[in-house]
């Protein structure tokens, strides 16, 4: 099985046998019937990726379309820093766009914004992500190279607070390191989802400044399965994982990360359990 399989299975396993419930918590989330999605919890999971050895993609389903469209996403989010639904080829977003066709100012609205950052160079006005670029490239050692998306003074202008709010880049003997934090996550629909595409801006990133690919690290703050979904993760326990190292190619040997295209990555060495068949996977709102 993968690192992914492992991770996955770990943690449901773990939430199915030790998670909290929501019931009577009156939480926000319903199903599209009206019905509350409620679920059952765990507080603070921490999960690791050896990216630069093997790509993360779960094989007890099949992602091997699944990871274009969250690369699609993280380049809509982190190289347009757009807001606009329109931007972005998948459908995952048109649920919280607004009578404007946007999210609010939320995700890409939030790395458009530019800051007066401290530099080596002096004073440097930028926004989050070429803050970032420009430290891995001028500062490698530094251990403040951080985004942050939960802007507290603007939350009430989001359609949906961020879910992934932070990163934090690390490099360690010429390899680049990412550390991801999320507050909320969806196991079935979002786990393997977030993992992949944060991993595929792992390796953009160390691509673009010279750097070896090395750890994920995925910090989850409360990391859930709604109750209609827990027949679906019961069949995936239950399924069996293939013994495969996935790798994620880049076709583009750019040194600009704002030349990336979805057409520019092949993913190779992946397979899947081709005997799983989830169907239309509820979704909460």
């Amino acid at each position: 099985m993968t690192e992914a399989d492992k991770n996955f299975i770990d943690t449901c396993k773990e939430i199915l046998e030790h998670g909290y419930s929501s019931e009577g918590t009156h939480v926000r989330t319903h199903w599209q019937d009206g019905t509350e999605a409620n679920y059952y919890s765990i507080v603070g999971v921490t999960n690791k990726y050896d990216v630069g050895k093997e790509f993360p993609m779960i094989t007890l389903r099949n992602n091997s379309k699944t990871i274009y469209r969250a690369i699609d996403e993280i380049l809509w989010i982190w190289q347009k820093k757009s807001n606009k639904v329109s931007d972005l080829n998948s459908h995952i977003w048109d649920q919280w766009a607004g009578s404007d066709g946007t999210i609010g100012k939320a995700y890409g609205y939030q790395f458009s914004r530019k800051y007066d950052f401290k530099t080596k160079d002096g004073i440097k006005k930028l926004d989050q992500v070429d803050y970032v670029l420009y430290l891995l490239k001028n500062d490698p050692a530094s251990r403040r190279i951080m985004t942050n998306l939960f802007a507290f003074d603007e939350l009430k202008d989001m359609n949906l607070e961020p879910c992934a709010f932070g990163t934090q880049w690390l490099v360690k003997d010429n390899k680049l390191h990412l550390i991801l934090n999320q507050r909320s996550q969806d196991m079935l629909a979002a786990n393997g989802w977030n993992t992949m595409q944060y991993a595929a801006l792992l390796i953009m990133f160390a691509q673009v400044c010279d750097l070896g690919v090395g750890t994920l690290t995925h910090n989850i703050g409360d990391c859930h399965i709604y109750d209609r979904h827990i027949p679906l993760i019961e069949k995936l326990l239950n399924a069996k994982p293939l013994d495969v190292k996935p790798k994620l190619i880049i076709n583009n040997p750019t040194k600009n990360f704002y030349d990336f295209k979805v057409e520019d990555f092949i993913v190779e060495g992946y397979e899947y359990n081709k005997e799983v068949k989830l169907g239309k996977i509820p979704v909460a709102e």
